[in-house]
């Protein structure tokens, strides 16, 4: 079955087309950085992914000697930063960005892609992974997901779920769920977290999918958390049970790393990699990833490099499977 975007599903963005354009003779310059290195996050301020990038672009800055300048793109499911690197002529270090898992994924989506994963991406290193879950107003009468699953297959069409942003992680299971469970639901594309909790807080919507920014309204009583889609019991959560305990076969927490423009010298690569390392395993960045629930999940540059494309393929691989397409 394919799945077409229409007056159901609002892209929320447009993807331009691609510069062309060159990246810059391989560089060996002295005292780089030289100036602020942009650090695109594809995301609304306030989020999980902006708070974590925000502080290890703090401390990476520091030991870089040069401040690393958060620059938000929200949209397009999070390929919007991926799209300016894609377009950046100069791959001189002095741009980088969160590769989410979407740019591996909405290539697929599309019949005319507008950059290309295996080729426009200098891949520095990556990062850590998610714990999604799903949640409902803490009013709503769904005690466990087995209540709300019987509740969607008596009521097709009238669950609707927020997610941020077509062929997200978030997205993508949700469809697999259905498809596995026999279920139809709605989907409503939001531009970023806060977005999506506030929708499901006021009734917009039924249902929030969602990294864990909804973890401390699920402390204070005024959400419910109905199951995770981690391979294993989230540690603040014991009693929360994970996809394959209620009986799907699905484990998703969309990885991801930093990358630049295509090109970049190996030298400039190396100094980033490393500044960027020492603050993934910083103390206070490490902090601020368990409050988040997200594992360290380090990659150097040429692992990082292979795990791209066997992500890519195999996202392709669950794109052509399901069907869904954007065109």
């Amino acid at each position: 079955m394919t799945h077409r975007f229409g007056r159901r599903t609002a892209l929320g963005a447009s993807l331009a087309l691609p510069l062309a354009g060159l990246a810059m003779p391989a560089l060996a310059q002295q005292g780089f950085p030289n100036r602020p290195i942009r650090m695109l996050v594809p995301w609304l301020p306030g989020g999980s992914s902006d708070t974590h990038l925000r502080v290890l672009s703090e401390i990476a800055g520091r030991k870089l000697g040069q401040p690393v300048i958060v620059e938000n793109k929200p949209g397009a499911s999070g390929t919007l930063g991926a799209l300016a690197m894609s377009q950046e002529a100069r791959a001189d270090g002095h741009m980088v960005g969160q590769l989410p898992i979407t740019v591996f994924r909405l290539p697929a989506m599309t019949r005319r892609p507008t950059f290309d994963p295996m080729a426009d991406f200098s891949y520095v290193l990556h990062l850590t992974g998610y714990v999604f879950g799903v949640v409902v107003r803490a009013d709503q009468p769904w005690q466990s997901w087995a209540e709300f699953v019987a509740f969607a297959k008596a009521n097709p069409g009238k669950v609707t779920y927020g997610t941020p942003g077509v062929g997200s992680t978030l997205h993508i299971t949700m469809e697999r769920i259905a498809e596995q469970l026999g279920i139809e639901w709605l989907h409503v594309p939001f531009r970023g977290g806060a977005d999506n909790i506030q929708a499901v807080l006021s009734g917009q919507t039924m249902v929030n999918t969602d990294s864990t920014g909804w973890a401390p309204l699920v402390e204070d009583g005024k959400l419910r958390l109905l199951v995770v889609w981690t391979a294993e019991r989230a540690k603040r959560y014991p009693d929360v049970p994970t996809l394959r305990e209620v009986g799907i076969d699905i484990v998703a927490d969309s990885p991801f790393g930093l990358g630049g423009p295509r090109g970049m010298d190996p030298g400039v690569k190396r100094v980033l990699h490393d500044a960027f390392k020492e603050a993934l395993f910083d103390p206070k960045h490490v902090e601020t990833l368990d409050r988040f629930d997200m594992p360290l999940r380090y990659l150097d540059s040429d692992a990082y490099a292979a795990f791209a494309r066997r992500t890519f393929e195999e996202e392709s691989a669950i794109i052509r499977k399901i069907g869904i397409r954007m065109d």
